[in-house]
Order: C-alpha cells, then structure tokens, then sequence
C-alpha cells in the first residue's frame, strides 16, 4: 500500500525526529499533541535541525523549506483521519499508549497501519486496545536516537500482525534509508534485552564504588570500542526511560541482570534523569 500521510503522536524527542525523516523523503506529516504549543514546539525543534543541516551543507535552503512546509502541528486527533500511517511516539506508559491508540482506532481509516514507537510495551497488549478488524494492521516501528541519525528500525510483530502490514513498512524503511530488524513481541525486544543489562550492570558498579562514572565509560570506550560509555548512553537515553524498560524486562523475564539498580531508582525519584535535566551519572550545563 502507498503511504503519504503519516500522523504522528508525540512531538517530543523520538516524535519530532520521526516526523522529521519522513517529511524528509515527502511524505505529508501531522505532528500532534494535546497542547498545540508543544506540538509547535516539536516543529520548531525540527525546524531547528534542518537548519544545522543547511549550515553543514548536508542540504540546501530550498530543502529545508520544503521538508518544513510538509509538516503540520496539530492539537486536533481528528486529524489522523486522512492518516495512511499513524505512528504513536508518546510517554512509555502503557495506561497512555492504550488510550491514545482506542481513540485513534475510532478516527483513523479502516485501510491505516497503526505502528507504536514503544521500546518495550508488549505490541498485542497495545493492539487489545484496538478492534480486532484493525490488528492485522498493528505493528511495533522502534526507531533509534537521533532519529535522523540513527539507520535501525526495530519492527515487532504482534500475534495478529499481517503480512501486508510489515511489507509496507519494509518499503518505507528502504525510502528512508533505514535497515530493518525483526523483533518477536518478547519484553525489551532485541535491542534493550541486550542493552539494559549492560546498562544495569555499569550503574551496579558504580553503585559498589568499583569505578567513577569517568572510568566506567571510559572503559567502555576505549577497551570496548563502543562509541558511548554505558552511563553516559543511559543518560542520554533518559534514565526514567531506561528505568522504564528495566521494569518492563524484569517482570517479563525475571533475572537479576533485568532487576533495576537502587542508584537508578533513586536518581529518577529524585528527578535527576540524565541530559534533559542537566544531571544524572554526570553533570550537563544547562
């Protein structure tokens, strides 16, 4: 199936970016929020980017302008209604998720694939909120940050996910660039079950006074060749969304390597979540 259209849920971090690329390769986007001055702001943010990219020389003016000009900020869900693709880039909660997707399911199209960014929400108990005449069309599409960036989309089939649903997405994996992995709906999917216990076990040194946080990810850096340290990436992530999926990974799977450490939990109730607060393992100028 062709898609145009793409509405977008979520104007924040993941949402903005997703939004972004796709109105890079043309596609029309809706960007929505409840609050049309958060929606505005995610479009800024985009508008913000693309200007990077001209003064790096990665596109011109013209392009610019012309990728900006695809995308609408919105506070209206009935926007979705001329939606080909609906992606939902909200809070990882699944109590939210379900919501928006039930009230979506009652707008947008019959013919729409519904696909959730989530990075750990089981796909079929986000699918139960949809009727059973639109699961075939429900699909997990975990992108990576930056969006922009980042060349992986994580795809995770759900029991009732058909089999033209994926190749749409497939396809427009390919027009943006994109490799694709598949996921089976599993706790974490692949790339968290792997990550976050390499996280949690960084924090669980550092917890131990084994290392600084400096040492840890420089470790990682440099003995490892990973491109982040392991506390620097979670801080980067967000620690209340690593916090999130380590939850999510332990009831799932048990384990202790799944179990959140103590110092986690206690930066997040402190609010203390990493980059977008200025501070977590380390420190951020604001």
């Amino acid at each position: 199936m062709s898609i145009d259209h793409v509405f977008v849920a979520g104007a924040g971090l993941m949402g903005h970016g997703i939004a972004q690329v796709h109105a890079a390769i043309g596609k029309r986007v809706t960007l929505y929020e409840p609050d049309l001055t958060r929606a505005e702001a995610g479009r800024a943010r985009i508008a913000a980017n693309l200007e990077r990219a001209v003064a790096k020389g990665r596109i011109t003016q013209a392009e610019r302008e012309a990728t900006l000009a695809r995308v609408t900020a919105t506070d209206e869900l009935s926007s979705a209604r001329a939606a080909d693709l609906v992606i939902e880039a909200v809070f990882e909660d699944e109590l939210v998720k379900t919501a928006l997707w039930r009230s979506l399911d009652a707008i947008a199209p019959a013919a729409a694939i519904f696909a959730s960014n989530t990075s750990s929400i089981s796909i079929d108990r986000l699918a139960a909120a949809t009727s059973e005449a639109r699961r075939p069309q429900f699909l997990g599409m975990h992108f990576f940050s930056p969006v922009p960036v980042m060349p992986l989309i994580e795809l995770i089939r759900g029991a009732a996910t058909g089999e033209v649903a994926e190749a749409a997405i497939r396809a427009l994996a390919d027009e943006l660039g994109k490799q694709v992995i598949v996921s089976a709906d599993r706790p974490g999917f692949l790339v968290n079950r792997v990550l976050m216990p390499l996280l949690a076990e960084a924090m669980r040194a550092y917890e131990e006074g084994t290392g600084t946080a400096d040492d840890i990810d420089t470790g990682a850096r440099v003995g490892l060749n990973h491109p982040m340290g392991p506390l620097e990436l979670a801080d980067f992530i967000g620690l209340d969304v690593c916090l999130g999926v380590m939850r999510v990974l332990h009831e799932g799977l048990g384990g202790a390597q799944f179990e959140p450490p103590r110092v986690l939990v206690e930066l997040v109730d402190a609010g203390h979540l990493g980059q977008k607060t200025g501070r977590g393992f380390h420190t951020y100028p604001r």
